[in-house]
């Protein structure tokens, strides 16, 4: 059976990690999660309520992560996912992370990042020359490594596909199927 690696941590955005978990599961594609360690994650929900200016942050489901990203061989996988919330912006400073992402990409593995994921690209150095959209607190990350920012609720550039939200999930993972099909 195919895998893909779903790459998050506590704090991780619940609808961008089981949405993907499950149109991957459609797909007949197991998915496996990795995070620092074994163990469960506490997800969160993410949503700008009563006109806010910026999102709160609730209590969402867990999941279970079996694969600490140490033991993770990139070649056990036909491609990576790389939800958003919280979970992004500390684990780009993760090395083990860094070396998964680049090593997928030279292997030349489509990858799928939303929200704050595309944090995590920035940080390895996949998204210089490149078109991503992101949630917009991140347009400064995105184009200081040398990213072009798009508007767009779905970005795909070569085998890299982004998107903006939980709310862009859909054609997200329609796009992402279509490169795992190819």
């Amino acid at each position: 059976m195919k895998k893909i690696l779903l790459i998050t941590g506590d704090g991780g955005e619940e609808l961008e990690v089981y949405y993907p978990l499950e149109r991957m599961r459609e797909e007949g594609i197991q998915v496996v999660v990795a995070s620092t360690r074994p163990k469960r994650l506490a997800l969160k929900v993410h949503e700008v309520v009563n006109g806010e200016d910026t999102y709160s942050e609730s209590p969402g489901r867990s999941i279970q992560a079996t694969l600490g990203f140490e033991d993770v061989d990139v070649s056990d996988y036909v491609g990576v996912i790389i939800p958003g919330g919280r979970a992004p912006e500390y684990l780009r400073r993760n090395p083990q992370v860094i070396r998964i992402v680049q090593e997928a990409h030279e292997d030349g593995l489509p990858i799928a990042a939303v929200c704050h994921g595309p944090m995590i690209l920035a940080e390895a150095g996949l998204l210089r020359n490149r078109s991503c959209t992101a949630v917009e607190d991140i347009i400064p990350e995105v184009e200081g490594a040398g990213g072009q920012w798009v508007a767009d609720r779905v970005a795909s550039d070569g085998q890299i596909v982004t998107a903006q939200t939980w709310e862009d999930c859909g054609p997200w993972m329609a796009e992402y199927v279509s490169l795992l099909r190819k």
